[in-house]
This record gives structure tokens, sequence and C-alpha cells, in this order.
């Protein structure tokens, strides 16, 4: 069964929005070619709202438009990865700093719920749900500093590296470190020390980095 027609209203949009799901999912693999053609077939729709969502995921670094060539999903290189993480480091740091100082018990409740989520989902190997909890992890985190500004720069961030899902976590020993490391935040938070929760988080974000690249090495590997 094929993809259901989409609504008129705010067409591109929706389209960026479906596009960006499918990305993230991985059903549109980084370096594709987006085959502008089929995708109007399969939704309905005439060039012109596609082209626009297109421009909506470039703006945001999902995708690449090269002149005469078309449109592509971008692929991460290693040098963006250097680039992006100590970047992700420095404000996500920052957010648990920021965090640290405005937690409320309930906020602090919710951190420790996810987490006990998380430790179900490691031992179960449920890589895909590990995922997105941690995800939400960390949102929460951005949420509770109660910064805008930062909030919005590390979400526009983290987009860009959805594109690397499920890469790290794949390594053996991953989940555990992750968790270890977040139980690590969490008692930083609860504690009051802001300035230990900030340094925690900027580990652990480096960390990733560094999961990322034994990663690479092992599918270079393996080829």
């Amino acid at each position: 069964m094929g993809p259901s027609r989409i609504a008129q209203t705010a067409l591109y949009q929706e389209v960026a929005e479906r596009l960006r799901q499918r990305i993230f999912a991985h059903e549109l693999q980084p370096g594709v070619r987006i085959d502008e053609q089929a995708l109007t077939i399969d939704y309905g729709i005439s060039r012109t709202p596609l082209r626009e969502a297109l421009k909506v995921l470039a703006a945001e670094g999902l995708v690449t438009l090269k002149p005469r060539r078309g449109c592509f999903v971008t692929e991460l290189s290693e040098q963006d990865l250097d680039e992006i993480f100590p970047l992700m480091a420095i404000l996500e740091g920052r957010c648990a700093l920021e965090a640290t100082a405005k937690a409320q018990a309930r906020e602090i409740a919710s951190l420790e719920q996810i987490h006990r989520e998380l430790e179900g989902f490691a031992e179960t190997r449920q890589i895909e749900r590990f995922f997105e909890r941690n995800q939400e992890f960390h949102a929460r985190i951005q949420d509770m500093a109660g910064n805008r500004w930062l909030r919005q720069t590390v979400r526009d961030l983290r987009k860009v590296l959805k594109l690397t899902r499920l890469l790290s976590l794949s390594i053996e020993g991953r989940l555990e470190q992750s968790l270890a490391e977040h139980e690590q935040i969490l008692a930083a938070i609860k504690a009051g020390d802001g300035m230990l929760a900030q340094s925690l988080m900027h580990d652990h974000i480096l960390s990733v980095r560094h999961a990322l690249a034994r990663s690479h090495v092992e599918v270079e590997a393996n080829r």
C-alpha cells in the first residue's frame, strides 16, 4: 500500500515533515539522491511544494542541494562530526548547568523515570527505543534549563546528528556506558552541583563522538 495523499493545508510543511521523518528513520539513507518525480507521484503533489519542502530541509542541514545534480540526503563526514560534537558538548553542558540551577523535584523525578526506562531498554537490547528515550532525556534537561535560545540551537544541531542515529549505540558496551554517564549527570543535578553536571554532560557528548569513530573503524574493517 503506497503513501497516502497529503491535504493542501500548509502543504510544503507537511511534505517537509514526512521527508524529515523518513530521513531520521534512515528510509532515505545519507548520500542518497532524492527522486523528486517519484515523490510528487507518491504524495500526489506538484513540484512546487516539494521544492519548498526541500529548501526547508536544506536550511536544517538534512539535505544538500547541488546545482544541476539534484538534491541529496546529507552525509556527514568525519570532519563534520569533529566540528559538531565539541560545539554540542559546550551547548549541552551549558544546558545541564542552567538546568541544575532551576531544577524542580517533579522534573528530577521525570528524569529518573526516563533513566529507569533506559535501563530496561538496555537490558533487553531495544536499541531503537533506547535511542528515542535517550533523546527525551536530553530534551528534558534542555527544557529544565529554560533558555529558549540555547534549546533551539541544540535542537537544530541534534536534527543533523540524527543522521548518525543508532550507530554509536550499536558499539559493544556503549549502551551501558551511556547509562552510567546519565546516572552521573542525574546525580550531579540532584545534588545541585551545576559545574559538575556541566562537566559530565560535556564529556558525555564527546564520548558519543568517540563511539561513532569506533563504529566507523569497525565498518571499514568489515568491508
